[in-house]
């Protein structure tokens, strides 16, 4: 076992000495260690009870023969974050949890690892440790919130609470209004209801082969996430046995796959970032026309909030990720010979697999939209991409051409759209927000919320070099690259330039000559870095585009 380098021998009686030291005994010291890398804290929502799963796979390890060790990997609460500096402290997690888990994992030789994530950047930074570290590995997330409950019965969840506070400032709600949402939107423990990028990930976690179902959508609140947890625990001494590793399931027809899924879910833009830094990790490369391509080929099934306002419990009870791949198999759009965590092929593990509610889960020849959930847009303003979820667009929006209302900071647009300052028609440009100009890439969810609690969502779009929250609808354009900071064309945008956007066509335009750009562009000057010490600063030295995913080289 790779647990000999600590365990065997009398040139490691020393180390033996140590695990003695913690009250291990040497029966638990002849039986493969298993690391169980757990996100547990006190400030996180979906990971207040991550000791509860920790606990059950643990369980499991101990009934199927192994040693649980269990050590920490932190995570930030995005919905805290959010609005102020702590939003640049997001994304840069991510990296932050792969390489501390790789530390970890390295040092201490596990023969094994199950991962237990639950929120946006936990869940792609431990995949990405389990495709560097590269032994077997199983995930076992912490569930999904429940949907919230308004006093006249409708359901709500947090998206509702950020447009409840645009829908203050436009006069729409009152004080008492704002706090009905406050108490309400987020009634348990768990990942935000949405189909927001916790659950995205989650969902495709399970997609991608390295996760066992439910993962994605057990409530977190279900006893049935305990009982997925003990199993999860028992599978992973199935694949030591097997020596079955990640990056044997983790190859370039299972990032295929989880795309795919990704579609046909209408899973956040923040996939668009994660999914080409895991598969960078297990050395495959997955670009941004890859994504327009699949999504051209796969109907969009699903509209979970906050494109819909259904919710992820109500997922689970239509049959989960495996119903709507199930689905997808029907037409062929799924590589079913992939190997899974589960030990057996995609195929076997659809075996008798039903779409329990075909209004949740569309059939595939009936589906909400012939192409996926997010589409990939370029031209001169993006000329290597932006990002939309197109599943949270109005119709009306799919199509917009309007005047730059340029900003060239988070604080500085909200501010304007708090003050009313943001006409119908307008496009927002909110720049120097991307992984080096940030830095850090903040989620722009507080600015696309304003819009649509003031009742501008239908009629004003937003594009910025930033990303957005899973929670945002609208005419959102996110990721433009190249950014602001590295001189990209959004740099250049002055304030009542007109720009056109065209979602079908997958194409976003500055209506500007190319010799007055080319002026612009001579006069241009980087500015300052906004973060000169610290964490942030060496992030953004490193960062990559986000087209590249934005992984550190």
């Amino acid at each position: 076992m790779r647990s000999d380098n600590v365990t065997k021998g009398v040139d490691r009686a020393p180390n033996r000495s140590l695990f003695y030291a913690l009250g291990y005994t040497k029966e638990e010291l002849e039986k493969p260690l298993i690391g169980v890398v757990c996100s547990y804290n006190e400030i996180v929502p979906g990971h207040i009870n991550l000791d509860k799963i920790a606990e059950a796979v643990k369980a499991g390890i101990r009934a199927a023969g192994g040693t649980p060790v269990e050590f920490p990997a932190i995570a930030v609460c995005d919905g805290i974050a959010m609005g102020h500096i702590g939003m640049k402290y997001s994304l840069v997690t991510r990296d932050l949890i792969a390489d501390s888990t790789e530390a970890m994992a390295m040092a201490h030789q596990f023969d094994g690892l199950v991962m237990i994530p639950n929120c946006d950047k936990n869940v792609p930074g431990l995949l990405m440790a389990a495709a560097r570290i590269n032994i077997p590995t199983i995930f076992c997330s912490g569930g999904p919130m429940l949907a919230g409950r308004l006093e006249d019965g409708r359901r709500t969840c947090l998206s509702h609470m950020f447009e409840a506070v645009g829908g203050y400032y436009a006069g729409k709600l009152d004080e008492a209004g704002v706090e009905e949402y406050e108490n309400s939107a987020c009634p348990t423990c768990g990942s935000c209801s949405g189909m927001y990028t916790a659950n995205s990930m989650n969902c495709l976690t399970e997609a991608i082969g390295m996760a066992l179902r439910g993962n994605g959508t057990i409530p977190a609140v279900w006893s049935a996430r305990l009982r997925l947890a003990k199993h999860a625990g028992m599978q992973i001494m199935e694949l030591v046995k097997k020596d079955i590793k990640p990056r044997d399931i983790m190859t370039p027809a299972a990032f295929h796959n989880a795309e795919t899924v990704d579609m046909a879910l209408g899973c956040s833009t923040n996939t668009m970032l994660h999914l080409p830094a895991i598969a960078h990790e297990c050395g495959v490369e997955l670009d941004l026309d890859l994504s327009n391509d699949i999504s051209s080929k796969t109907p969009n099934l699903c509209h979970l909030a906050p494109a819909g306002d259904t919710y992820m419990e109500d997922l689970e009870g239509a049959g989960g990720v495996y119903a709507v791949m199930k689905e997808l198999t029907k037409k062929g759009l799924l590589d079913t010979d992939v190997l899974t965590c589960t030990g057996k092929t995609m195929a076997e593990n659809l075996e008798g697999v039903e779409n329990l509610n075909e209004e949740l889960i569309r059939p595939i020849d009936r589906p909400y939209s012939p192409d996926g959930g997010i589409a990939v847009l370029k031209g001169n303003l993006a000329p290597e991409g932006s990002v939309v979820k197109r599943s949270a667009v109005a119709p009306e929006m799919m199509t917009h051409s309007g005047p730059a209302r340029v900003f060239d900071s988070e604080e500085e647009a909200i501010s304007a759209i708090y003050a009313g300052k943001i006409q119908p028609g307008d496009v927002v440009v909110i720049r120097y927000e991307g992984p080096k100009g940030g830095p850090g890439m903040r989620e722009m969810l507080n600015p696309t919320s304003a819009i649509c609690g003031m009742g501008l969502g239908e009629s004003v779009a937003l594009i910025t070099d930033g990303r957005f929250s899973g929670a945002t609808r609208g005419a959102a354009i996110g990721h433009v690259c190249p950014e602001a900071a590295q001189g990209g064309p959004i740099a250049l945008v002055e304030e009542g330039d007109m720009i056109s956007i065209d979602i079908p066509s997958c194409s976003i335009t500055l209506n500007v000559e190319e010799n007055t750009l080319a002026q612009r562009k001579a006069k241009w000057v980087c500015p300052e870095p906004k973060v000169k010490t610290g964490y942030l600063a060496r992030y953004a030295k490193l960062v990559t585009s986000a087209a590249k995913g934005a992984v550190l080289e």
